[in-house]
């Protein structure tokens, strides 16, 4: 930015004629709009900033689309019960705009929703016969009159009809094709051919063609072609393919419009897309068959930084071509998009400005490099800001040049230009952006000018608002970002500051940069000739081998590539890392050093980011982009467990002990280091047993650690298969075991844990799989929905726990939504993942692509409705066609299959709940996604669904450590959750709530406390059970129900962590079957953490808990045999040896693991009897980030 400002580019006299004319502009705009009524008053009225407003934009973006009545009336209920219609009735002159205020609020009141009654019942609403489809009818009416606003025509032929006034007026035309970027093969040749047509068209309905020299091609109309939509791997990371398949298509419309004698304006796209756009743009204006016309042009983004060296750069390319090149200076149309994109993938820098005022600079200093290359360059200036628009008048004045046009959107800016075009006015040229396209195009479309147009900072609404003064709207540019001395805006946190002040975040990588991505290259050849080897790194500094031979550790996607070496714990190893353990003094470090050793283990990892990345590329199998979500996922976990660290009070011998880390092949990085981070931040030392398939990776990581201070005694590294860690956890001397692996591994542990004495048996934290759904309602984006399906279901070849295993499609949508994504799933690249270019790497091994070849035998062959082909080169590696198969329940899956194949199945919306039952039938309870824009429905899927993270609108995979906490319940694991805030103290012998309030870990209340325990305190003080008094007052304070967590995040995103009941609790009282303080007191932390109480069936019992009142007998469920009962948690006081027998039982169960709960001092840890869910919401789903548009300018 300072050197944007060193290229101010007028004079100060000239600045005072700028704003002279933009002043008399917005007066007179004023003016018009204030009088005016229609879609104008309308946005005024309900901006951005008002619930009403946001209800408004969701409506206009999916009522559309959506093809059944019934949704289509739950979405107009959903938005229009939402906020103060009656509000808006006359604070508007506006005629429309209180008709429109007065028919929203009453529709808003006819159509109140009935979420109590569920979603399932057939209601009744306070509703005339007949009148939902009035309504629905009127409100479809309101968004289509958005959309004629905005779009010129719904086909080329009306467009140009319609075009003919203006053109009479003096406007010139660009038109645009809309549609979203193509996702198949079938969408690309569907829009080419219609680009096609309507060059044609265009070419066919001017007057005149070209009679020679640029200015006769300059005054026809344009076609505008978004190179997105004429390939469905648009990405510099498909370059090659780009290259073969996208450049002869955008050839051949170039030599149509140079025929049809028009010009031809190449759209800018995301900050990712600009590599591979002037790639594609540089051979275009380079080809011989273009002849000498100059009819070539491309978009300009001023927002983006590298734009003014961009318009350097096309200066330069056209002098070597020898044409003319048109470029179109615009200010950017993808901001909000640009900045949760960077926040997310931890870039170093925005692509973007962040302050207009800095955007409104840079647009100015282009514009002025633009006129100097007027010999070379066409300019055209795109803009609806009356000061930019004077400020570019002067500057063409004065460097004497006329030869320019003047651009406008469609619906947006002729009352500024009507002032300018014609002899009558300026007689500056000027041509009108004109979008053309039905109503199932429209919708993305609509939705981006709705949010520019309500945007906080946006001239378009401040010109209006009398409340802006107009000195406001005249300020210097310049001057005001001089005056922030450049600096980004205040309410947007750079990438690296997302997390703080709490911890740094962790830097990600550009894989679509062209000079990082040949960087990366080099290190990783440098990786690649290293010997990498991998042993038990022992609290002793010498290592010496059994006599066995090193085993060979193979690349699955090539297995002749022998990526490295292991030597396979021995007896004598586990035995000595056993011994070495229990003299580590770790423990008694204080945690402010332990959290500092753990940054610096953060800052190793960043440091070697490129050889961790190699080694989960050729030892795990990952694509290149998640071998670096991978390395990003170690440091925040580092990172965020050194934060807790810190916070932990100083407690002597409040750590558990020695810990057994045994971690999975799928992570082998991020969770190997996880388990360790967090065991070392509660100040255990940590006996690592990584995956038998990835142990070089783990061998680096430890390696790194030690040289970052963590003592060789408190970490130990012993690689070896299943047997090394069945010595570990039957030891002793381990106080603790976490665990990530299979549900079968997991119950197995449990039941060698079991057999430790009560009181002295480790703690075990197990995360397994999951049988994951993501629920499809037809409200839904379908383009978003099949991004978001491809990655959750086979990035990472559907290796992740959390992987989408279960597509459930409203059926009204179904067909569509198959075809779209049978022919997206068509596009993906399967290959060896040190190539960019690939999607869908291997699986592990060859018992893994077995097993699922074997399950996708096993199912009929009509029922797999599509596998990804597989080129050659993979015949040397483990890989699985990612396969799409259709299921006709839930049921029909016996397990969960671990790979990419993604099962689908149909569902009828009024049996929405019947869905969710079978979803939590299953046992599992790890992810879930939603897509729907309907709240209700989203709020009724996501309170029902067992699942620890629920996605909505969004991709299920890939939570981020501190920001979407990971874990599940059921069989998918224990709790708590991985990079959450009880993981730390868990780990500890410390009780969990005590000491740890929510209130302390910046939770708010948004519930009251539990209404049973009031009512049982009520009772047991009248009762004189005041021993127990005491216990329900902290439990009043310390229930994590009805606290949520507002997690840090991107813009863009809502991620709350909140808790609910697990379900029932088994309370066994004590030894005494009858005791009756022992089992108040389970009832008291059942009433607190909104479970229902389990009891077993025995006289004594009924005896004990006679006259609770009828509110509290309602939470009791009965037993005889508690053994063959659904519970979820067990409680039990009293003695050990009763305890024994009942952990056994517990060990011994099928199905999910249940703990067993002892009291200290008469108190439940509450924490282990609630179960965490995360809810992560893409709030910009709706096409676009209202909160971030809606920033004021400073």
């Amino acid at each position: 930015m300072a050197d944007l400002l060193r290229h101010a580019p007028l004079a100060p006299a000239r600045w005072e004629a700028a704003r002279r004319q933009a002043r008399l502009w917005i007066e007179a705009l004023r003016a018009q709009r204030s009088r005016g009524g229609g879609v104008d008053a309308l946005m005024r009225e309900f901006s951005l900033s008002s619930q009403e407003g946001v209800a408004l934009m969701c409506l206009a973006e999916a009522l559309a689309r959506i093809p059944d009545r019934t949704t289509a009336d739950a979405l107009i209920r959903d938005k229009l019960t939402q906020g103060d219609w009656r509000a808006h009735i006359g604070s508007s002159r506006s005629i429309f705009i209180n008709a429109a205020a007065w028919g929203l609020m009453l529709t808003g009141k006819l159509v109140a929703t009935h979420s109590d009654v569920g979603l399932s019942a057939a209601t009744s609403r306070m509703l005339v016969r007949g009148g939902e489809p009035l309504i629905r009818a009127g409100v479809d009416i309101a968004v289509r009159l958005l959309g004629q606003q905005f779009v010129l025509g719904r086909t080329i032929e009306q467009a140009l009809a319609r075009a003919r006034d203006a053109q009479q007026r003096g406007y010139r035309h660009s038109y645009d094709m809309l549609g979203e970027a193509a996702l198949t093969a079938v969408d690309s040749q569907r829009y080419f051919d219609s680009y096609a047509h309507a060059i044609e068209a265009i070419g066919a309905s001017a007057p005149q063609r070209p009679t020679g020299g640029t200015g006769d091609l300059h005054a026809r109309p344009e076609i505008s072609v978004k190179l997105s939509a004429l390939h469905p791997r648009f990405t510099g990371m498909q370059r090659d393919r780009v290259l073969r398949e996208l450049l002869p298509r955008a050839h051949e419309l170039c030599r149509l419009a140079r025929r049809s004698g028009i010009g031809l304006n190449i759209d800018a796209e995301e900050s990712e897309r600009l590599e591979p756009t002037l790639e594609l743009f540089e051979r275009l204006a380079g080809d011989p068959g273009l002849g000498d016309w100059d009819g070539l042009g491309i978009v300009v983004q001023a927002y983006q930084k590298r734009a003014l060296p961009l318009v350097d750069w096309l200066a330069e390319l056209a002098g070597q071509a020898g044409r003319r090149i048109m470029v179109r200076l615009v200010k950017g149309a993808y901001w909000d998009s640009e900045i949760k994109r960077a926040q997310i993938e931890g870039q170093d820098d925005f692509p973007v400005f962040t302050r207009k005022a800095h955007t409104d600079a840079a647009y100015l200093v282009c514009a002025h490099r633009l006129l100097r290359h007027q010999d070379r360059i066409f300019a055209q200036f795109a803009t609806h800001n009356a000061l930019t628009l004077g400020a570019v008048l002067q500057l063409a004045e004065a460097a004497g040049v006329s030869n320019f046009e003047l651009q406008c959107l469609h619906g947006m800016g002729e009352t500024l230009y009507d002032m300018v075009v014609g002899d009558e006015h300026l007689g500056v040229a000027c041509r009108i952006y004109a979008p053309v396209g039905g109503h199932e195009t429209l919708l993305a479309y609509l939705v981006r000018r709705l949010l520019e147009n309500g945007a906080n900072s946006s001239f378009v609404n401040r010109v209006v608002d009398e409340a802006v003064a107009i000195d406001a709207l005249l300020e210097n540019p310049f001057e005001a970002s001089a005056r922030c001395g450049g600096q980004p805006h205040p309410a947007i946190a750079i990438p690296a500051a997302l997390y703080e002040p709490a911890r740094r975040n962790s830097r990600g990588i550009d894989l679509h940069d062209e000079p990082t991505v040949l960087a990366l290259g080099a290190s990783f050849r440098v990786a690649a000739a290293r010997a990498w080897t991998a042993y038990p790194i022992l609290a002793s500094d010498h290592f010496e081998p059994d006599h066995a031979d090193p085993l060979p550790v193979r690349n699955p996607a090539r297995r002749t590539h022998v990526v490295g070496t292991v030597h396979v714990s021995s007896i004598r190893d586990v035995e000595s890392a056993l011994a070495a353990v229990q003299a580590d003094t770790w423990s008694s470090t204080a945690g402010a050093l332990r959290a500092t050793v753990l940054e610096a283990v953060a800052d190793a990892y960043q440091a070697r980011r490129d050889e961790l990345m190699w080694l989960a590329v050729c030892e795990a199998g990952k694509t290149l982009a998640d071998a670096a979500g991978e390395v990003r996922e170690a440091i925040d976990f580092c990172r965020y467990y050194a934060q807790q660290a810190r916070a932990l009070a100083p407690e002597p011998d409040a750590a558990l002990g020695p810990v057994v880390a045994i971690s999975p092949w799928n992570f082998p990085l991020a969770i190997f280091t996880g388990q360790i981070a967090a065991a070392l931040a509660a100040g255990n030392p940590v006996l690592a047993k990584p995956a038998e398939q990835t142990p070089l990776i783990a061998a680096r990581a430890v390696r790194l650690m030690h040289a970052a201070g963590v003592p060789r005694t408190a970490l130990q590294l012993l690689p070896g298969d299943g047997t090394v860690g069945a010595m570990l956890v039957r030891d002793p001397r381990i106080k603790g075991v976490l665990f990530t692996g299979s549900t079968e591994v997991a119950a197995h542990i449990d039941r060698v844990l079991a057999q430790f004495p009560v009181g002295n048996e480790p703690l075990l934290v197990a995360e397994t799989g999951g049988q994951n759904a993501m629920i499809v309602d037809s409200s839904a984006q379908p383009e978003q929905v099949v991004q978001d399906v491809l990655l959750s279901a086979f990035g990472s070849a559907g290796q992740r726990c959390s992987a989408l295993r279960i597509l459930c499609l409203q059926e009204e949508i179904a067909d569509p939504i198959l075809a779209m994504l049978l022919g997206a799933a068509a596009e993906l690249c399967v290959g060896d993942p040190i190539e960019r270019s690939t999607d869908v790497g291997p699986v592990i091994d060859e018992a893994a692509r077995q097993a699922i070849e074997a399950h996708l035998a096993s199912v009929p062959e009509r029922s797999i409705l599509a596998r990804v082909g597989l080129g050659p080169q993979c015949a040397a590696g483990c890989f699985v066609a990612p396969a799409v198969v259709e299921i006709a329940a839930i049921a029909d899956l016996e397990r969960e299959v671990f790979g990419p194949v993604l099962h689908v199945m149909r569902y009828r919306r009024d049996e929405l709940g019947e869905l969710i039952d079978a979803i939590n039938a299953t046992g599992y309870g790890l992810t879930c996604g939603i897509h729907s824009r309907i709240d209700e429905t989203i709020d009724f899927i996501a309170s029902r669904i067992r699942a620890g993270n629920v996605y909505v609108n969004r991709n299920m995979i890939g939570a981020v450590v501190g920001v979407q906490p990971f874990g599940g319940e059921g069989l998918s694991g224990t709790g708590p959750k991985a990079g959450g805030p009880w993981t730390v103290p868990r780990l500890r012998r410390s009780p969990g709530l005590q000491g740890f309030a929510p209130c302390r870990l910046g939770a708010s209340r948004v519930a009251g406390v539990p209404t049973a325990l009031r009512e049982l305190q009520d009772w047991l003080r009248r009762g004189g059970h005041g021993v127990l008094l005491p216990i329900c007052e902290e439990y009043l304070a310390c229930t994590p129900l009805g606290w949520h967590f507002e997690l840090p995040g991107p813009t863009g995103e809502s991620n709350v962590l909140q808790y609910r009941g697990r379900g029932r609790a088994l309370c066994l009282g004590a030894a005494a079957p009858g005791d009756q303080q022992a089992l108040l007191g389970q009832l008291a932390a059942v009433a607190a953490t909104g479970n229902r109480a389990l009891l077993v069936e025995v006289p004594e019992a009924r005896e004990a808990l006679a006259g609770l009142p009828p509110s509290l007998i309602g939470l009791l469920d009965w037993t005889r045999d508690w053994r063959r009962d659904d519970f979820h948690v067990a409680l039990l006081a009293g003695d050990d040896q009763p305890g024994q027998t009942v952990r056994h039982a517990l060990a011994l169960r099928a199905g999910a693991r249940v703990g067993l709960l002892r009291p200290t001092a008469g108190r439940y840890a509450l924490e282990r009897m609630v179960a965490e869910q995360v809810w992560t919401v893409n709030t910009a789903a709706a096409g676009g980030n209202a909160s971030l548009m809606s920033l004021t300018p400073d």
